[in-house]
């Protein structure tokens, strides 16, 4: 088994960041928060945790579309035990997304009637959106507003600033800046933020981080995997993590000078078809584990 890295990335945006959603709180009625559904817990900012406190919270599980649905239904039972709603969506399909608006209804709801008592009528909800780079804050902000409004890229740490968008009449969402937290103290949460693309592949060995991942797959016998690159006739138990890219690679032909595997074109690959969902519907996190 291969080490696990320390892998730690704080920009100095996000310090500045987390303090224009400290200070924009206060303005907002509710949080929409957005985990990644195959790493909800990793996916989670401790320092946004602390800063909503008794904020009311809608729990979105995006990407579920690459999540092992089973493992998904289970976390939206470990929310609900808390307390929290939580709605599996998956932002670039669409899928789920029709349920958000209904959901910050429900949450808002004794809120609402309270406002209608004091002829407040129609008053606008105000919702913050927040979550880790990458997740797809501004992706589902286009998916409610039917237009490409907010600026969505597959790329950590796209959106700068706080913008705010008028969504079905009376709603009004606050996007904010992906924000990790300064320090993973849980190597395996650094880890599981790297395989997704949340932190930045230029802060980590990406071979390592390739060989991390085949220890998943090889742990999890995935038939989409093993079709995908070539190994269904392979026993995977026979080749350690190392030597299992290295088959990647040569399965696909990306072969250097001396007839040598490029490993770091094939980890490259393993990581972008994973990301890609391209690797099937693979969890890496149970809610028991928590």
């Amino acid at each position: 088994m291969a080490d696990k890295q320390n892998i730690q990335w704080f920009p100095g945006h996000m310090t500045k960041a987390i303090r224009r959603i400290k200070e924009s709180l206060r303005m907002v009625d509710a949080v929409a928060e957005i985990l990644d559904a195959r790493i909800p817990y990793s996916s989670r900012n401790p320092d946004i945790d602390r800063l909503i406190k008794n904020k009311p919270r809608l729990v979105l599980l995006n990407k579920s579309d690459m999540a092992n649905p089973n493992v998904t239904s289970r976390w939206v039972r470990f929310f609900d035990k808390s307390g929290i709603k939580a709605i599996p969506i998956d932002c670039k399909s669409g899928k789920g997304v029709k349920l958000v608006m209904p959901a910050v209804r429900e949450l808002m709801q004794a809120q609402i009637e309270k406002w209608n008592q004091s002829g407040m009528t129609g008053r606008s909800i105000r919702i913050m959106v927040v979550g880790i780079p990458n997740v797809g804050k501004s992706s589902l902000i286009n998916k409610l507003a039917g237009k490409t409004r907010a600026r969505a890229e597959d790329k950590p740490g796209i959106t700068r600033g706080n913008q705010w968008y008028t969504i079905d009449g009376n709603i009004e969402l606050l996007d904010t800046p992906g924000v990790l937290w300064p320090k993973f103290d849980d190597k395996e949460v650094g880890e599981k933020l790297a395989f997704t693309g949340a932190v930045k592949d230029q802060v980590v060995d990406i071979e390592l981080l390739a060989v991390r991942l085949l220890e998943v797959f090889t742990r999890c016998p995935n038939t989409l995997f093993a079709e995908r690159f070539k190994l269904k006739d392979e026993k995977l138990e026979d080749y350690t993590p190392y030597e299992l890219l290295e088959l990647i690679g040569r399965k696909r032909g990306m072969l250097i000078s001396g007839g040598e595997v490029d490993l770091e074109r094939a980890a490259n690959v393993l990581l972008d078809e994973y990301r890609g969902g391209k690797l099937g519907r693979v969890s890496l996190e149970l809610p028991e584990e928590v």
